[in-house]
């Protein structure tokens, strides 16, 4: 007898640009983890979704992206903010020579862009967020657990 897990979508929305912070917003309420995985093409939103993130939770700094440094680090009040970007990763060896599985076991945020980068090494509990771009401009978000 084999048993499934359905884990539904906690969130599945399409939102414009001037939607973002309340779009921010209903994530974190909504996430039960600190370990968000950013999902999506070249251009889809993911950093601009990420800086709005970041700024809900208390970032004051100007966010950027990780690209050549691969991660970024924000001290928030009370926390800390890992901000990776995986693109330029050739294996996952290059993200274990930065340390990455220091990061994820610290208990701090973690955003990771380009995780399927590295899908090896993520923690087993996250938050799986798949941007999709619209003709139209706008973009929808598909929120899920992953355990």
């Amino acid at each position: 007898m084999f048993l499934y897990l359905f884990v539904p979508n906690m969130m599945n929305k399409t939102y414009t640009l001037q939607e973002l912070p309340e779009i921010a917003g209903m994530l974190l309420d909504k996430t039960s983890t600190k370990t968000l995985l950013f999902y999506g093409e070249m251009g889809v939103g993911k950093t601009t979704l990420i800086k709005e993130l970041a700024k809900k939770l208390g970032v004051h700094d100007t966010l950027s992206s990780p690209t050549f440094s691969i991660v970024n680090e924000y001290v928030l009040d009370e926390d800390k903010l890992f901000h990776f970007d995986c693109y330029r990763l050739e294996s996952e060896e290059e993200a274990l020579d930065i340390g990455i599985e220091d990061y994820f076991d610290a208990g701090h945020w973690s955003f990771v862009e380009w995780p399927e980068r590295i899908s090896g090494l993520l923690p087993e509990e996250s938050t799986k967020i798949q941007l999709t771009k619209n003709q139209n401009g706008s973009r929808t978000i598909n929120m899920t657990l992953v355990n």
